[in-house]
C-alpha cells in the first residue's frame, strides 16, 4: 500500500493523473477488444465458404495495422484500429452493422476528444476504404471459390467424387483468386505425390484402411476421439490459439495488431495454395482407392471432404498458423491453453506448444481415413512455406 500511495504521489507530482474515463481505457487491451468483437461478428454470419472468413479478418486486421503506420500517440492508434476495423466489418458482414456500430461507439467513448482522437478515425477509415479496393473482385467470394470443376474421367489415382453425397468438387475456384502477399498460386506448389505402386504410398493407404476405417479395430479410443476432435473447420478451430498468442503477446499494439493480420493473410493465401496444389494433382481420396482395389464396401470413420486428397487442407492451415505464430510469438504459448471442438462435444485438450495442433491435425486426418499421411505431413510443410514468405513480406504487405 506504501508503494502504491507513493506512486499516486509521483503522479500528481508529474501532473500525470487521468480522468476516469483515461483510466478506463488504459485497463482495456483495444486488441482483444477488437479481436473478440470480430470472432463473434464472423461467428454470427460467416460465408458458407471458409477462406471468405479468412478473408474478412485479413482484410479489417490490414486495414488497421495500415493505419498504425500514420500515427503512434494512444488517442490516434486506438480511434485508428477501432475504425479500420469497424469499416472493414460493416462493408464486409453488413448484417452485424448494429454490433459493429456499438462496439467503435464504445471504444470511442473512452478516447478523449481531441486532434489526435480525430485524426486516427480519419486513418482507420482511410486505410479501410483502401484495402477494400484493393481486394475488390479477388475471386474470394463463396460463387467464385466453389467455381464448378469438370471431374475427370475415373483412372487409377484420378479423384471422383466420393461417398456417401458425392458432391461436386469444392475450394477449385481458390486456385485462381488474388493471393494477398504471394505472387502467385503455386509459388510453393509442393512435388507431385508418390506414384501409387512406391512403398511410401502403399503404406499410408494401408495406414488409411486399418486406422481409418468406421469399423477399425487398431484405432484406439484416443485416437478416435483425435481424430472427431480435429474434424471440425480449421478457421473457426484456430480463433482460440490466435487468440491465446495475442494475449500473451508483450509486443507495442502495432506488432499486436500485425500479428492478427499477417496471420490471417497467411491462411488466406495458404488455402489459395493448397487448391492450387490439389487440383494441379487431383489425387483420388483413400475411399476411392481403397475401393478400386478389392475393397468395395470400405467406409471412413468420418465423411470424405469434397476436393483431392494431395496436399490436406487441414495440414496446410496447421503449418502456416504453426510457422507464423512460431515466427511472431515464439514457439508456444506462454502457458497451456485449453481447445474445444463442436464435432467433439464435451472434449476438452490441452495445448502449448503450435507444433502440438499441427501433429494432432495430421494424425486426425489419418484416423478418420479421409487422407493418407503423406497429403497430411506435405501440407503442413506447404503452409510453412506460406508462412515463412508472409512473415518476411510484412514491410510490403503494410506499406
Amino acid at each position: 500500500m506504501r508503494y502504491r500511495l507513493a506512486g499516486l504521489a509521483a503522479a500528481v507530482a508529474a501532473g500525470a493523473l487521468v480522468s476516469p474515463v483515461q483510466a478506463q481505457a488504459s485497463r482495456v487491451d483495444l486488441a482483444l477488444e477488437w479481436y473478440d468483437v470480430t470472432a463473434r461478428v464472423v461467428a454470427a454470419a460467416p460465408a458458407p465458404t471458409q477462406v471468405t472468413n479468412n478473408r474478412t479478418w485479413a482484410i479489417g486486421w490490414l486495414a488497421a495495422a495500415r493505419a498504425l503506420r500514420h500515427g503512434h500517440d494512444r488517442p490516434f492508434a486506438e480511434a485508428a484500429v477501432a475504425t479500420a476495423l469497424h469499416d472493414a466489418l460493416v462493408d464486409l458482414v453488413p448484417g452485424q452493422s448494429a454490433e459493429i456500430d456499438r462496439a467503435l461507439a464504445t471504444t470511442l467513448a473512452r478516447i478523449p476528444d481531441g486532434a489526435g482522437k480525430s485524426r486516427g478515425a480519419r486513418e482507420g477509415a482511410a486505410q479501410a476504404l483502401r484495402v477494400l479496393a484493393e481486394r475488390a473482385g479477388d475471386g474470394l467470394d463463396p460463387a467464385s471459390v466453389n467455381a464448378p470443376f469438370a471431374v475427370p474421367p475415373a483412372a487409377p489415382g484420378v479423384w471422383q467424387p466420393t461417398p456417401p453425397a458425392y458432391a461436386p468438387a469444392a475450394q477449385y475456384g481458390n486456385r485462381s483468386a488474388k493471393p494477398f502477399a504471394l505472387r502467385r498460386a503455386d509459388q510453393f506448389r509442393p512435388a507431385p505425390p508418390p506414384a501409387l505402386d512406391s512403398a511410401r504410398y502403399q503404406r499410408d493407404l494401408a495406414e488409411a484402411r486399418d486406422y481409418g476405417s468406421s469399423t477399425s479395430t487398431v484405432r484406439t479410443d484416443a485416437q478416435t476421439t483425435v481424430a472427431s476432435f480435429w474434424y471440425q473447420g480449421s478457421q473457426t478451430a484456430y480463433v482460440t490459439p490466435l487468440r491465446v498468442a495475442l494475449a500473451g503477446s508483450r509486443g507495442s499494439l502495432a506488432d499486436r495488431v500485425a500479428l492478427v493480420a499477417v496471420f490471417n493473410v497467411a491462411a488466406v493465401d495458404t488455402q489459395i495454395a493448397t487448391s492450387d496444389a490439389k487440383y494441379a494433382y487431383q489425387l483420388w481420396r483413400p475411399v476411392t482407392a481403397l475401393r478400386a482395389n478389392g475393397l468395395p464396401d470400405w467406409t471412413p470413420l468420418h465423411a470424405t471432404p469434397a476436393h483431392p486428397d494431395y496436399p490436406s487442407g487441414h495440414g496446410t492451415y496447421a503449418g502456416v498458423a504453426e510457422q507464423v505464430l512460431t515466427a511472431l510469438v515464439g514457439p508456444r504459448a506462454s502457458k497451456p491453453f485449453e481447445l474445444t471442438s463442436p464435432t467433439a462435444p464435451g472434449v476438452v485438450f490441452r495445448y502449448q506448444a503450435w507444433r502440438e495442433l499441427s501433429r494432432d491435425n495430421v494424425n486426425a486426418r489419418v484416423w478418420s481415413g479421409i487422407h493418407t499421411r503423406v497429403a497430411d505431413e506435405v501440407g503442413v510443410e506447404l503452409g510453412r512455406d506460406v508462412g515463412r514468405h508472409t512473415v518476411g513480406a510484412v514491410d510490403r504487405l503494410l506499406r
